[in-house]
């Protein structure tokens, strides 16, 4: 797969759409190990309006959001056969060691990089930090399942 991945790419791998697809590049990959992706904060983002007014902070559990969205990513593209069946979707299941360091404001970008910690053909766990510049804004360890897509 050709890098980066642009929104285009994005759509075919994940199920989110606007206001909720929180990754606009992939620009690294390793299968089954590691990924970067990016996120482009603007003030145009819907939760500003009420997070909080005067005084615009992107909400930490969206941060968590995007950084799993990044993981789902990876986790997708490493298991071929869950990008074939239509069927399967992949599911944000568990998080830990969630920390916030850092306040994320309009005109930051977000730098996501994730590694596998364990992965499975349906569980994969990972290791994430979202960074501005230099600093690491979050960090957490992800849990993900690919399954079917249908509740039950």
């Amino acid at each position: 797969m050709d890098l980066p991945l642009t929104y285009k790419d994005i759509i075919k791998i994940l199920p989110h759409r606007h206001p909720f697809l929180f990754v606009d590049m992939i620009t690294e990959l390793e299968l089954g190990e590691r990924i970067v992706g990016i996120k482009n904060v603007t003030i145009n983002e819907p939760f500003f309006e009420g997070h909080f007014p005067g005084k615009p902070i992107m909400p930490g559990v969206l941060v968590i959001e995007a950084m799993a969205q990044v993981g789902g990513i990876l986790a997708r593209l490493s298991e071929p056969e869950s990008m074939e069946k239509k069927s399967d979707a992949i599911y944000f299941v568990a998080m830990d060691k969630v920390r916030f360091r850092k306040p994320i404001l309009p005109g930051d970008q977000i730098v996501f990089e994730l590694a596998a910690i364990r992965k499975g053909s349906r569980i994969w766990k990972m290791k994430g930090k979202a960074m501005v510049g230099d600093s690491i804004a979050a960090e957490a360890e992800l849990v993900a399942a690919i399954r079917q897509n249908k509740w039950e």
